[in-house]
C-alpha cells in the first residue's frame, strides 16, 4: 500500500529554484495544468498586446524536445485557475513546452538556459504560513463540538486573525520594509502607500554604506497655513473655508544657508549646531574633542528628516539633496494579499491570541478560562518575539569581543 504524501513543500526543486515547469512530449491534451505555489496572471498571449506585459509568466515550446531548442509560444492560449490551454493540439511525440515564471527584476527567458536566472516571488516562502490557512486551521483545530469554542463563525475568526496580525506586526513580526529613494529638488518624497510608521532613515555614500538620517526638532511642518488679514484674522474664500498659504516655516528650510543657520544659533546660544560644521556638512573635519558644550541632538552631519503631515510627505534638508536614501518603515501587514502571511515561529502566537479575543467578547463565559487564554497568549506572544529576534550567541560574543570587556562565561 503506498504511502501518502502528507508532506508540506508541493513545488519541485525546478518549480521553486528556477520557477519552471516542463511538460514533456508527448503532450496529449490542450491543457497545462501547472503546480506552482505562485498563481499566473494572464494578460494576453500576443507580445504585441500592451495587456501581454501583465503576464507573470512565459510560455516556451521545442519541436523536438531539445534542452537548447526552446523558443516563446506565441499562438494562442488562454489561462483559468492555473490551468494554460492551448487553442490548438500540439503535434503528438514532438513538442515540449516549459512555463516559465518572471523574475521581479527583468531576466533572459529565450533559451532554458537562462531559466536558473529568474527569482520567484515565493522564495522563503516555507517560512511562513497564509492567513487563510491560519484561518482554515483555527476553524479544524479550535472550533466545533468539545472544545473550548464550541462554535464561532469564519468571520469572526477571519477579523481577530487580521487584528491580530496587525498588532503583531508592530512589535513581533518582520514587517519592516523598506524604499531606496532619490530626493529631489523640492527635498520631498511621497509618504508610501501601506506606511504606518517610520524605522530608519538612511543616507547612501558612494561605497553604498549607510549614514543614519535624524528626525529635526530645528524645524516643524505646520498642519495648516491659513491666510490671514492685517489684523490676523484668517481669511475665507467663495466656499467659506479658510484660504491656505505655503509654509515660510518650510519654504525657508529648504533655501537656508548652513554657514548663517550655524551663526545664528552660536549668537542666541552661544553653542553651535555641530562642531564647526554647519548643521547640514556631509564632509569636512569634525574637530572632535575641540568644543565643549555641543547639542547632541543637533551634533552630527548627515542631515535631518520631517514628516509633514499636511502634505503627505518626507521633507529632507536641503543638503540631502539629489541623495540617495533608504527609508524602512512599518506595515501593518494587511496593504497586500502577499503581505498576509505569518511567520510559522509566531502561528501558535496567533492562535492563542484569537481564542482569547473569540471568547473575550462573548456574554457569560467563565472569567477564570479568559485570564487563563490572556496569559497563555502573553505567553506565547513572548516566545515568539524571542524566537523572532534572531539573536546568535556567536554573532554578540563577535560584538562583545570590541567591547574591551571581559566575557564571562
Amino acid at each position: 500500500m503506498a504511502t501518502p504524501n502528507n508532506g508540506l513543500i508541493t513545488e519541485t526543486n525546478a518549480q521553486y529554484y528556477s520557477g519552471s515547469q516542463t511538460f514533456e512530449a508527448p503532450i496529449v491534451s490542450t491543457k497545462l495544468t501547472t503546480t506552482f505555489d505562485t498563481d499566473l496572471t494572464f494578460g494576453n498571449y500576443d507580445p504585441n498586446t500592451d495587456t501581454y506585459n501583465l503576464n507573470n509568466f512565459r510560455l516556451y515550446v521545442s519541436p523536438n524536445g531539445l534542452a537548447n531548442q526552446y523558443q516563446e509560444y506565441i499562438n494562442a492560449y488562454t489561462v483559468e485557475d492555473n490551468v494554460i490551454t492551448l487553442a490548438a493540439i500540439p503535434p503528438l511525440g514532438t513538442e515540449s513546452f516549459v512555463v516559465q515564471l518572471l523574475s521581479q527584476f527583468g531576466g533572459q527567458y529565450g533559451d532554458r538556459d537562462a531559466f536558473g536566472t529568474t527569482v520567484e516571488d515565493n522564495y522563503g516562502g516555507y517560512a511562513y504560513t497564509s492567513l487563510e490557512d491560519v484561518i482554515t486551521n483555527f476553524m479544524i483545530g479550535y472550533v466545533g463540538a468539545g472544545k473550548l469554542i464550541p462554535s464561532a463563525k469564519t468571520t469572526d475568526v477571519m477579523f481577530f486573525a487580521k487584528r491580530g496580525l496587525q498588532e503583531f506586526s508592530y512589535d513581533t513580526l518582520k514587517s519592516i520594509r523598506s524604499q531606496e529613494l532619490n530626493i529631489p529638488a523640492n527635498l520631498s518624497v511621497p509618504i508610501p502607500q501601506d506606511y504606518v510608521n517610520y524605522v530608519n532613515m538612511s543616507w547612501i555614500d558612494s561605497q553604498g554604506v549607510k549614514h543614519i538620517i535624524y528626525p529635526t526638532t530645528l524645524t516643524s511642518n505646520p498642519y495648516s497655513v491659513p491666510a490671514q488679514d492685517n489684523e490676523g484674522i484668517a481669511m475665507q474664500g467663495n466656499d467659506d473655508q479658510n484660504l491656505e498659504f505655503s509654509s515660510l516655516t518650510e519654504t525657508r528650510w529648504n533655501s537656508n544657508n548652513l554657514e548663517e543657520a550655524n551663526k545664528a544659533q552660536s549668537n542666541e546660544t552661544g553653542l553651535l549646531l555641530s562642531e564647526g560644521l554647519g548643521y547640514g556638512s556631509m564632509d569636512g573635519n569634525n574637530y572632535i574633542g575641540q568644543r565643549y558644550g555641543l547639542q547632541p541632538e543637533t551634533a552630527q552631519v548627515n542631515g535631518w528628516f520631517t514628516i509633514n503631515e499636511r502634505s503627505g510627505k518626507m521633507s529632507f534638508s536641503s543638503d540631502l539633496a539629489d541623495k540617495l536614501i533608504i527609508l524602512e518603515y512599518i506595515s501593518d501587514g494587511l496593504g497586500y494579499d502577499a503581505d498576509m502571511k505569518i511567520p510559522k515561529l509566531a502561528e501558535e502566537a496567533l492562535y492563542a491570541h484569537i481564542s482569547h479575543a473569540i471568547l473575550s467578547t462573548r456574554i457569560n463565559q467563565p472569567e477564570y478560562v479568559i485570564q487563563r487564554l490572556k496569559r497563555e497568549r502573553s505567553a506565547k506572544l513572548r516566545n515568539a518575539k524571542i524566537r523572532l529576534s534572531n539573536i546568535k550567541l556567536n554573532e554578540f560574543v563577535q560584538i562583545a569581543r570590541g567591547k574591551s570587556k571581559w566575557i564571562k562565561y
